[in-house]
């Protein structure tokens, strides 16, 4: 790998990987070693977080054809070497958290994918990419479930910042789903909605006690990269905002 070419993104847009039962298997050992090297580095690069975790479920019985993904994201790693998170002291400590789902995304077994960001000021200081436990039978419902997750993660972060002297009111929570944005604010619950309602309880009344509204967020959702693969442009954007240049110390 070094030698190869180095190129913009982890992933390919519109990427479909699955077991691959056909192909050519390739050593075990070497395969989960990649991909333990990437999940080390996933703490300080949120940028390929997804397409790591989404290679880390083929460990099992890897193929060439995951080995040549996780090759990939080796391959933008060569070209973004001086990309890494910056804090500078007077970032401020506004908590405020974006939530998305990739509805259906797993080609294993249909389970959506959750990701979300939560930022001090407009600095990134905690992210996850993980695939959700149960089977989603809606965008909206997937757009709930990572929503609850996110709200748990706020409601922890805002526990360990009361330590440290720092109190928070209403921590806003921003999520595209027009849907499940009228889902957290109703509550009322309808029979089609009734099974969200007994599973993510937690979240209506963390809501209600202790976080702002769920908002339907910008155009350019900050947690996008955790849960789908992007386009060069949508990309460099997010990574623009979130991460920076700079020598490797």
């Amino acid at each position: 790998m070094e030698n190869c070419k180095s190129i913009g993104t982890p992933m390919a847009p519109g990427t479909k990987i699955h077991t691959d039962p056909s192909g050519k298997s390739v050593d075990v050992r070497t395969y989960r070693g990649m991909i333990g090297s990437l999940m080390y580095l996933t703490s300080s690069r949120p940028d390929i977080m997804f397409s790591t975790c989404l290679c880390s479920r083929y460990q099992a019985a890897p193929k060439e054809s995951h080995l040549a993904a996780v090759r990939r994201i080796f391959r933008y790693l060569k070209g973004t070497a001086d990309l890494g998170l910056w804090y500078p002291k007077d970032i401020g400590f506004q908590l405020t958290a974006y939530s998305d789902a990739d509805h259906a995304g797993c080609m294993l077994d249909r389970k959506s994918t959750s990701g979300h960001v939560q930022f001090l000021g407009d600095k990134l200081v905690s992210w996850a990419s993980k695939k959700q436990l149960c089977v989603s039978t809606s965008t909206a419902e997937a757009e709930y479930v990572a929503a609850a997750s996110c709200c748990s993660q706020v409601l922890w972060m805002r526990t360990q910042l009361r330590d440290y002297g720092f109190k928070y009111d209403k921590i806003p929570i921003y999520c595209d789903s027009k849907s499940a944005i009228a889902i957290s604010a109703n509550p009322v619950q309808h029979t089609k909605t009734k099974h969200i309602d007994v599973r993510f309880k937690i979240e209506r009344q963390d809501l209600d006690e202790y976080l702002g509204e769920l908002t339907e967020s910008e155009a350019l959702d900050k947690s996008e990269w955790l849960k789908t693969f992007l386009g060069r442009q949508s990309f460099d954007d997010i990574n623009a905002q979130i991460i920076q240049k700079g020598e490797m110390v």
